[in-house]
């Protein structure tokens, strides 16, 4: 079970559901009182920006439908309203990123055909690619990025 708290919600993941829930007046003034709960089958997406030293960020959980894009620079506040959404620090981020971890493997075996029994295997291709969104995402620093690349590329 793994238990985040961010800026006016907090979030609990038991490995099949998402329970967000809001304590404090501010919380409740924006969102109400009560507890959203969300089975992974229902995520559709979740979108993350990662905290700066000056701005927070927010994990965001999508349901289906279509999503707006909000404009640059608006996309914190408009997520700070969404009952789907809970705003992080930079330092309560990898508390954050320990959940949204958790819950991407989650949505992939929620989604993995079943009755398989070997995966297709991943080419080098595809791997670089997932490292290269995680640079672009601040997960992975370049140096980082281009260690694993020598690795990939050595096999």
């Amino acid at each position: 079970m793994i238990e985040v708290s961010g800026q006016g919600g907090q979030i609990v993941f038991d490995g099949q559901y998402i329970t967000i829930t809001r304590k404090g007046f501010l919380a409740r003034a924006t969102h109400g009182k009560g507890e959203k709960r969300l089975h992974v089958s229902q995520i559709s997406a979740v979108q993350w920006k990662p905290a700066g030293a000056l701005v927070n960020g927010f994990i965001q959980f999508s349901i289906g439908g279509a999503d707006r894009q909000a404009p640059k620079g608006a996309r914190t506040l408009d997520a700070s309203k969404d009952e789907n959404s809970v705003v992080f620090t930079k330092q309560q981020q990898p508390e954050f990123e320990r959940l949204r971890v958790a819950l991407d493997r989650a949505i992939a075996t929620q989604h993995a055909p079943q009755g398989t029994a070997q995966s297709a295997p991943v080419s080098v291709a595809d791997e670089l690619l997932k490292l290269r969104s995680l640079v672009e995402q601040g997960l992975l620093t370049q140096g980082e990025f281009d260690q694993q690349k020598a690795r990939l590329l050595s096999q």
